[in-house]
């Protein structure tokens, strides 16, 4: 996809919606207009109801679009649904969502959202993901789903689901990223200060909540030394005896800390460093693969055809800035 193209994004509002939700994809997307190579997005909240809709702060909204709006977007994200999830989405709502996939729309359900989108049909065996405390009644109300309850979020093509409340944002975030490249997602999350990127695999939550601040603590001067040396090998004995911990203590610490592993947290970050490179760079591929710690250009392809589905010469194409 050009990184010059305007894409239409259709932002669903309903009446008791969180505020916060439905902010999000219009922070990520919406002040992302007057860049480099022209705008870039075209934001419109729709609703099925008419009139002023209440939110679950206590202050109404005002919605400019109706449903209109959804069948010439290129994006339609369903930031939540209602809390119960229940079977109450209006029959015309249900169909301009099927009918937006049909025609090649990406459609997205964040944290409840994708309640929405199973109930239309659209995520019937394909994987997914929702909010940790709904997902066992996700997964009894749409068993032909391919559920998956622990990660941020899924990218699955043309549908994305994410968990709840911040994992919406990485969600977001990453779909700047791959339509519009690194330097626009790392743009709007300067802009908003949050991580530039959390991998979609990475857990929902840890298994000791209170102690992961700590550990991440601990953790944290690791982190950053990585983050300035992923050209180079790393074994998870020479990473142990840098923290200061045996091998056992440190796998398991950094999972809680980071909600991932040693080898897709390095794979993550040598992935995102190349893409900066290649969009900011002339640099041959090979020399990229080598500056983000790759090996050689058949690694770095591989990890590029298996993360974004593209080459990385295509991505070059696709989104320098030179």
């Amino acid at each position: 996809m050009s990184r010059t193209k305007t894409d239409t994004i259709a932002v669903l509002a309903f009446d008791g919606i969180s505020p916060f939700h439905l902010s999000v994809p219009c922070l990520v997307f919406g002040e992302e207009r007057t860049v480099a190579g022209g705008p870039r997005f075209r934001v419109r909240v729709c609703a099925a109801e008419p009139g002023p809709l209440r939110t679950s702060a206590g202050f109404t909204v005002e919605v400019p679009y109706g449903l209109e709006a959804m069948r010439g977007a290129d994006i339609v994200v369903v930031p939540s649904w209602h809390d119960d999830a229940g079977p109450s989405a209006p029959p015309a709502l249900v169909r301009d969502l099927q009918a937006a996939h049909r025609r090649g729309a990406v459609v997205v359900g964040l944290c409840l959202g994708a309640f929405l989108l199973a109930e239309a049909g659209l995520l019937d065996g394909r994987p997914a993901t929702t909010h940790w405390y709904a997902a066992p009644a996700f997964a009894e109300r749409f068993p032909k789903v391919r559920l998956q309850p622990d990660v941020l979020y899924v990218d699955d093509g043309d549908l994305l689901t994410s968990a709840g409340t911040v994992a919406g944002i990485d969600c977001c975030l990453h779909l700047l990223r791959v339509r519009h490249g690194a330097e626009a997602a790392n743009r709007a999350a300067r802009r908003m200060v949050v991580a530039p990127h959390r991998q979609g695999g990475q857990a929902q939550y840890i298994e000791q909540p209170v102690r992961a601040p700590v550990e991440r603590d601990r953790l944290g001067p690791l982190l950053e030394w990585l983050g300035g040396h992923l050209h180079q090998p790393h074994t998870l004995d020479g990473l142990a005896h840098r923290a200061l911990m045996s091998r056992r203590t440190f796998t398991r610490r950094f999972r809680q800390a980071t909600g991932t592993t040693v080898g897709q947290w390095l794979q993550g970050q040598r992935l995102a460093l190349a893409q900066r490179l290649l969009e900011s760079s002339d640099r041959p591929v090979e020399a990229v693969a080598a500056d983000a710690g790759f090996g050689s250009a058949v690694s770095l392809r591989q990890g590029f055809r298996e993360a974004f589905g593209i080459s990385p010469s295509a991505y070059r194409r696709q989104f320098s800035v030179l």
